[in-house]
């Protein structure tokens, strides 16, 4: 600040206090009670969060300025990033110092189990760069061969850590099926700054000419899963990024061995729609199908356009990856039985691709990644 801009920088208390539950946030030895368990309320002796403070005006573009009249250095407040690191915990079960750099979603479980084995594999080649698997409960694997603990139940969002001594490693978030969890995951991941973040699950194949098992690009995203409406109006276009686009399509074409039209047999891309309804198949199709093929859609899911959108919004870069998994509008419905060989031999390759993607956007410089397409006008000095 004071080399590019020549302004005085003072250093000293702040006159914000700092709320309780945050000051002792990963403190194992200390727990804030809960109303009602001590004789007076909590917020007459300590400090407790102030939702004025804990808000996403920065990001938002909604013109946020300090009392004095100053303007924030960095999109998010003190008590958002507190707030956001002690939801991650909880939501995740793993503390947010495992956190990498490189962040992928997928909706399905069975992604997990694939990570776990790249990951043992990886630890196995000393030359890897990766130095540790960290699991839910925060269970650190160092050896290939080494027992994870599972824990007794699950937190809502399973949060895998590959990681590297410089944090440039990979996370793997199993997000679940939704746009609710997809925002809330993406809401809280953002104040750690990512260099970019990959959605990597299945999805329905909108066109005749998809197989299942096809991979699908998003250049485009069909907003219709309501969560971020309130703070990104659906007007405001997503784009694609050019260096996240051509990461995930070399992926594509290192792990499948295929180029030219071979590649973009089983590769297309297009729009990606993402509802909140899980069974708009059985509304009237009039509705939900018009929408889609004016929209020239190729792909259906529920998380896709959130974590994109929020992406954009939280100046993260983002992009998708999908995989049919079915092809609701030709009959071919994902029941019991109908996609066992899909699972079996694509969610390997699928994951692969979205790890060779990550390890191609790690070599690149910062600068190339973060897009200028996700400024706005005024920015914050810290992006």
């Amino acid at each position: 600040m004071i080399q590019n801009h020549g302004v005085p920088v003072a250093v000293g208390q702040s006159s914000t206090p700092m709320p309780v539950h945050f000051a002792v946030a990963g403190r194992a030895d200390i727990t804030v009670p809960q109303e009602g368990a001590m004789a007076f309320p909590l917020r007459d002796v300590f400090d407790v969060p102030d939702l004025t403070n804990t808000h996403d005006d920065i990001v938002n573009g909604l013109g946020y300025r300090h009392e004095d009249g100053s303007e924030p250095l960095a999109p998010f407040t003190a008590q958002r990033i507190d707030y956001s690191l002690a939801r991650l915990s909880h939501y995740t079960a793993t503390l947010a110092e495992h956190f990498q750099n490189h962040v992928l979603f997928t909706n399905y479980q069975f992604y997990v189990e694939e990570f776990e084995l790249f990951a043992r594999a990886m630890l196995a080649d000393k030359s890897s760069g990766y130095t540790a698997f960290v699991s839910p409960g925060n269970f650190a694997l160092t050896e290939p061969d080494g027992e994870i603990p599972s824990l007794s139940k699950l937190p809502q969002m399973p949060t895998y850590h590959l990681k590297r001594a410089d944090g440039s490693g990979i996370t793997l978030v199993n997000i679940g099926v939704g746009p609710s969890n997809a925002k809330t995951a993406t809401d809280h991941i953002a104040v750690l700054r990512p260099h970019a973040w990959l959605m990597v699950g299945h999805c329905a194949g909108l066109r005749n000419s998809q197989r299942l098992g096809d991979f699908v690009l998003a250049h485009a995203y069909l907003r219709e899963d309501k969560v971020l409406d309130a703070d990104l109006p659906i007007w405001v276009p997503i784009p694609p990024l050019a260096e996240i686009q051509i990461a995930l399509e070399d992926a594509v074409a290192d792990v499948t061995e295929l180029e030219g039209y071979e590649l973009k047999r089983i590769m297309r891309t297009g729009t990606v729609a993402s509802l909140d309804n899980r069974n708009w198949e059985l509304r009237d199709n009039s509705g939900p199908v018009q929408r889609l093929s004016q929209s020239r859609a190729i792909a259906l899911d529920m998380e896709s356009a959130t974590i994109a959108a929020n992406g954009f919004r939280f100046r993260v870069p983002y992009g998708t990856l999908l995989c049919v998994s079915d092809k609701p509008l030709h009959g071919e419905l994902k029941l019991p039985g109908m996609a066992s060989d899909f699972y079996t031999t694509q969610v390997g390759r699928h994951l692969l691709i979205g790890i060779r993607a990550m390890e191609r956007l790690r070599d690149m410089p910062l600068e190339r990644i973060h897009s200028r397409k996700l400024r706005s006008f005024d920015e914050t000095a810290f992006l």
